[in-house]
């Protein structure tokens, strides 16, 4: 018998299960652990890899509303999966836990800083709107910023919307505890994990058309309630290989967003009290049109047609490392660390700390990391979450191209209740499938 810290182990015969997650990446494994508290329904996790492998393990860890837009569409999920995650850590203290060691999780604040008269203006005019939406924020003058931050180089100029009950996460924490968490219910025949198993196709009844089962390279998994694709940026090509053989078209258009960060090892001379993160990111999260100018906007001239953008983003983590970010550019599936992106994530962060200036990167080259992941973009800048038409058991939850640990509590949340049919906490329309694309 499994104990409660492995998972059930997984044979080469045919298994049933309620609910089928294909992906183990920060979504699926929220997804996972939603069904397996909020229901008495059976889950197994399925991935062509481990977990952690895709964008939710390269990640820089933050939880923030800094640089979500009050009233878009995605406010509300990701005001709501924040609120879940905060309670998380409630609750982790409340058992006489530390969410700190557990999840690295932290109550940082965090900075969205601005250089320029017209970047201010528009800082201040975000934190209006999110004061009225109910959030703490408050925006800081050069001065003021100064003393959160001495080694942030401000002038005049320079201004930041400060969100206090910003928090930052270790992602790769994060889905171990997720994951020790789902395993407590192996033991009671509720839940298996397929690793290092790709999924090949969907089997469908010959009398309902329905998904019964899904195969996989060394499996049949039948599933008696659902089947969740919560993929990364892999779903949209998954969806079309499963249902290459079927009547049903299904044409989302994701696509990979390659993004660079930088870490620093035990970087004890240079001190961070805050999140931080350059307004342009904003913008840069929505679009990759090079601009001419590095030192203005962040954005980049084409890089081999890739239209890459760096923005300054800055953290430390709970082991005291620097993490330095970030770059967003298309170049396929490729994950290949690219040393003139890394050189130039450098050159900007540099501009915003000049302790960072005094050393050349070469420097670091026995005590540096580079994540490299790939992000689910897809182009109207929502995630994809709800049932694919024509399959009612199918759902999708993927598409949150960098929110997806900002957003995973609250899509575990908005999907288990739709599969489940429980009132929607979050209103689901804007991220179905139907109609769509």
């Amino acid at each position: 018998m499994a104990s409660d810290s492995e998972p059930a182990p997984a044979s080469h015969s045919d298994q049933t299960f309620d609910v089928l997650v294909i992906g183990a990446g920060i979504i699926g494994l929220s997804i996972a652990r939603q069904f397996l508290i909020g229901s008495d329904l059976s889950v197994a996790v399925i991935d062509k890899a481990v977990p952690c492998s895709g964008a939710t393990g390269a990640g820089q860890g933050y939880i923030w509303m800094a640089s979500k837009r009050v009233g878009s569409e995605g406010w509300e999920l990701a005001l709501r999966s924040q609120k879940l995650w905060e309670e998380l850590a409630e609750s982790l203290k409340d058992q006489g836990l530390d969410p700190l060691q557990l999840l690295g999780w932290k109550k940082t604040g965090s900075l969205l800083v601005g250089r320029t008269p017209e970047e201010s203006d528009k800082l201040k005019r975000m934190v209006k709107q999110q004061c009225e939406a109910g959030l703490r924020a408050e925006y800081l003058s050069a001065s003021d910023l100064h003393v959160k931050e001495p080694e942030l180089m401000v002038d005049k100029d320079t201004g930041a919307a400060f969100l206090p009950d910003d928090s930052q996460l270790n992602a790769r924490r994060a889905a171990e505890f997720l994951e020790k968490g789902n395993r407590h219910y192996s033991s009671k025949g509720r839940y298996a994990e397929f690793y290092n198993d790709p999924v090949i196709s969907l089997l469908r009844s010959g009398g309902s058309g329905e998904v019964e089962a899904i195969k996989t390279s060394r499996n049949i998994l039948h599933s008696k309630k659902a089947i969740v694709v919560a993929a990364g940026c892999w779903s949209g090509s998954l969806m079309s290989d499963l249902l290459r053989e079927s009547e049903i078209v299904l044409d989302i258009p994701m696509k990979p967003r390659k993004g660079h960060l930088l870490v620093l090892e035990n970087f004890n001379s240079f001190q961070l009290n805050h999140g931080l993160m350059e307004a342009g990111y904003i913008d840069h999260h929505h679009t990759a049109v090079p601009l001419p100018s590095l030192s203005t906007s962040g954005l980049l001239d084409d890089h081999d047609g890739q239209a890459l953008s760096v923005s300054m983003t800055a953290t430390m983590d709970t082991m005291g490392n620097i993490v330095l970010g970030s770059s967003r550019q298309f170049a396929g599936f490729c994950t290949e660390v690219e040393e003139s992106i890394v050189n130039r994530i450098w050159e900007r962060v540099g501009e915003f700390f000049p302790k960072l200036r005094e050393k050349p990167l070469s420097d670091f080259s026995r005590s540096r990391e580079v994540r490299v992941g790939l992000r689910p973009y897809v182009p109207d800048g929502k995630p994809v979450i709800g049932p694919v038409p024509g399959l009612a058991n199918v759902f999708l939850a993927t598409g949150h191209e960098g929110e997806g640990l900002t957003m995973a509590l609250g899509t575990a949340e908005m999907l288990v209740d739709m599969v489940l049919g429980n009132p929607q906490k979050v209103d689901s329309a804007p991220f179905a499938v139907h109609g769509r694309f």
